[in-house]
């Protein structure tokens, strides 16, 4: 158990735990990222498949845009004008195994008893993965064995 503490020992605006909570840890940017990570790419099926106001959804790609987590990229369909699509870059993808733990985490306290819709599994073995801690080395490192650094 971590002993109590006054306060947190690092200041949030040092803090790259709450810078990521800034970029992308309101609801609607949460859902709009499990879409993007689901293969979602558009406005309209962002907008339909959240049911979020046009408004929210326009300021809340735009933020994910200039912070890098999505690129704009344009397509155009038979007798339409070119649209806009949003794709994960390079960091929205590393977002992937945060929200494979985080859904991992709802499977076991927040299903009430369902069982999971999806489920994680290694592609040719078939054989199901979780997040973990890993050493430098590779090796698997139990959260009882891993502690915090401050650095000074």
């Amino acid at each position: 158990m971590i002993p109590r503490a006054q306060k947190s020992p690092v200041s949030l605006e040092i803090c790259h735990l709450a810078k990521a909570i800034d970029a992308i840890g309101d609801r609607w940017t949460l859902l709009i990222l499990r879409g993007a990570l689901f293969g979602v790419r558009r406005f309209d099926d962002f907008q339909k498949e959240l049911g979020v106001p046009r408004t929210v959804l326009s300021g809340r790609l735009s933020k994910l845009v200039d912070r890098g987590i999505l690129t704009k990229s344009s397509y155009k369909e038979d007798g339409n004008r070119a649209r806009t699509e949003y794709v994960l870059s390079e960091a929205g993808e590393a977002l992937r195994p945060v929200f494979m733990a985080l859904t991992q985490w709802g499977d076991e306290w927040v299903s009430d008893g369902a069982p999971p819709p999806i489920s994680f599994t290694h592609a040719k073995s078939r054989q199901k993965v979780r997040p973990a801690f890993v050493d430098e080395n590779g090796r698997e490192t139990a959260m009882r064995d891993t502690r915090v650094s401050l650095r000074r």
